[in-house]
């Protein structure tokens, strides 16, 4: 953005002659390391989507689980079915699923 208003300010003849080189040359230096720089910044870690990301994770159940149920999941209600039975409030581990339904077992205390 800050090469384009340097650019408009060079064709409106606002900044003339070396300055106007150098003003393009220093904008144009500036965009393309911050391109450089958020490129990196952003490739750093792989990208963490899909049902794996949140196996083995501890969460609480919203809905008692007898044998199914509602668990909360990064703010998110996902159906769940705990064949030990878990009653509302309490901290289970999810241990795989079966479609959209979560398998859950309870955490020992």
């Amino acid at each position: 953005m800050t090469f384009w208003i340097a650019l408009l300010l060079v064709v409106l003849h606002t900044v003339k002659g070396g300055w106007a080189i150098a003003l393009l040359a220093g904008t144009g230096l500036l965009e393309t390391s911050q391109t450089v720089f958020w490129l990196w910044y952003t490739q750093r870690r792989a990208v963490q989507v899909g049902i794996e990301t949140i196996m083995g994770r501890v969460v609480e159940v919203a809905e008692d689980c007898r044998p199914y149920g509602l668990i909360r999941v990064q703010g998110e209600l996902w159906r769940a079915h705990c064949n030990e039975g878990a009653a509302r409030g309490e901290r289970v581990r999810i241990v795989g699923r079966d479609g959209l339904t979560l398998e859950v077992e309870r955490e020992a205390r």
